[in-house]
């Protein structure tokens, strides 16, 4: 394979678990991925994945030691339907192989430059995937900064799944107290104005933003602010200038726009949330919509009692200085650089 450098000893190492790589099909600042094949020994059938390798020694030390542990350490807690699925995760020497389901469809802004707007209905169902995602991820305290349609990938059946959590991070700190992210991530495209404002930020909203943006892009096969300028982009965000072309204008919905409008709303505390989306008069146009399947429903339940025991934890007793138990807590759950070492080999989870 030409576009990949391996060892004979990596693809002996892939090989004894059951991984192929086959095809490079894109990469990332620190990343490459490749379509690979996946054979599992006491199954014969052949399964499609994508393979995202990370070179850590041709990455700035300060992805290595805070990203990359950060997005690892959240792969390895998603299990829902419409979040990438993380087939396994191992280490060897100085890179990392990241497995995922394969979305054969591509991603979204792709699927809109080849077909342009997406209608109405359909934009509604991949909303609604899109937010149920999102409303798991933020009731397990993680935010994803840095959703747009290159990271929302289409599968085989047309469903989404976001997508690419280099950016991910935790939103409470050790006394269940929420963190204020001062990182400018994601493209300046999908920010939102308290992220170009350049101060600290509560990141949960700005999430709620960028999927202002995904749906106003869906709908409208452009951008809804001018971007070629910060200041312009953020007088234009705070004005709310964003305008659908004319005969888009003329076909929606009042309840979609009104809903575009509660996204694409400068005040972070008077932005929707993914649960007021679910709930909106634009989902309910189509009762289907209103009702989680077992599989949406077990993740979301999944997510609360998961939430509901870090609380638990967090109220506990408190520790006396120099408690070992408490030591050892902080440091597998705080120190990237401790946690990645441990992350040699993770082993394969199982899809709902």
């Amino acid at each position: 394979m030409t576009d990949l450098k391996t060892t004979v000893s990596e693809e002996n190492t892939l090989s004894a678990k059951g991984y192929k790589l086959n095809k490079f099909i894109g990469e990332g600042a620190y990343a490459k991925v490749y379509l690979t094949e996946y054979t599992a020994r006491e199954d014969s059938n052949k399964v499609t994945l994508a393979c995202k390798i990370i070179e850590t020694s041709k990455a700035p030390k300060d992805f290595v030691l805070k990203f990359l542990p950060r997005e690892i350490d959240v792969l390895i807690r998603l299990n829902h339907p419409h979040l990438i699925h993380v087939h396994s995760i191992f280490q060897r020497k100085t890179k990392y192989y990241i497995f995922m389901r394969y979305s054969e469809n591509g991603d979204l802004l792709g699927y809109v430059l080849k077909n342009g707007c997406v209608s109405e209905n359909q934009s509604r169902v991949w909303l609604r995937q899109l937010a149920l995602g999102l409303q798991y991820l933020h009731e397990l305290e993680i935010t994803h900064r840095d959703i747009k349609c290159e990271n929302v990938l289409l599968t085989a059946n047309f469903n989404v799944k976001l997508s690419d959590f280099g950016f991910a991070r935790f939103c409470i700190d050790d006394e269940d107290q929420p963190i204020l992210s001062e990182t400018y991530c994601g493209s300046m495209s999908y920010a939102a104005p308290e992220i170009l404002r350049g101060k600290p930020y509560l990141p949960k909203p700005t999430d709620l933003w960028s999927l202002g943006v995904v749906l106003f892009v869906m709908l409208n096969k452009s951008m809804p602010f001018d971007d070629t300028r910060m200041r312009k982009l953020y007088e234009q965000q705070m004005g709310k200038k964003y305008r659908f072309r004319s005969r888009v204008a003329t076909v929606l919905s009042l309840e979609c726009k009104a809903l575009v409008k509660h996204l694409l709303e400068p005040d972070p505390g008077l932005r929707h949330s993914a649960t007021q989306i679910l709930n909106s008069d634009w989902i309910a146009m189509d009762s289907r919509l209103t009702t989680l399947n077992a599989v949406e429903a077990a993740a979301l339940q999944k997510a609360k009692e998961e939430r509901q025991k870090l609380s638990d934890i967090h109220k506990g007793p408190p520790k006396r200085q120099g408690d070992i138990l408490e030591r050892e807590h902080r440091e597998s759950a705080y120190r990237p650089s401790e946690m990645i070492k441990s992350l040699a080999n993770i082993t394969k989870k199982k899809e709902n």
